[in-house]
């Protein structure tokens, strides 16, 4: 099997921070870099619910530039400044993934990226057949 391997950089997105892109698709495989609540055009919402609903739409349309939707999410990766912030992103977590209920781990990082920043969530995928 020689499957290509697609590398994506998405627009509207913010630009990536270091060396690498937003998506990597593999075959029926997807990966979704870590999204952070920073809008394409460099905005940041001050609370961490806002961030969290920012970084969701960045992981959505990374998700949706490589064929897939919310379904399609096997695996979330989240980091959390303050672990106490878990109960507020939680009704977000339920809007945006609904029914489809991926494996998750969520753990406290003591920074991310930027200073402002207080939430990142990266994803696995997989597009099945």
């Amino acid at each position: 099997m020689n499957e290509t391997i697609e590398r994506l950089t998405v627009p509207g997105r913010p630009p990536p921070f270091s060396h690498y892109c937003d998506v990597v698709k593999a075959g029926p495989q997807i990966w979704i870099s870590g999204a952070v609540g920073i809008t394409g055009d460099g905005n940041v919402p001050d609370d961490v619910g806002g961030q969290f609903q920012v970084a969701l739409d960045n992981l959505d349309a990374c998700l949706r530039a490589a064929g897939g939707d919310v379904r399609h999410i096997v695996k979330v990766n989240i980091y959390l400044t303050s672990i106490s912030d878990r109960s507020i992103i939680n009704e977000y977590r339920i809007k945006y993934f609904g029914e489809h209920r991926p494996a998750s781990t969520l753990v406290e990082v003591s920074a991310l990226v930027a200073p402002n920043l207080k939430v990142e969530i990266e994803a696995t995928a997989y597009l099945a057949g």
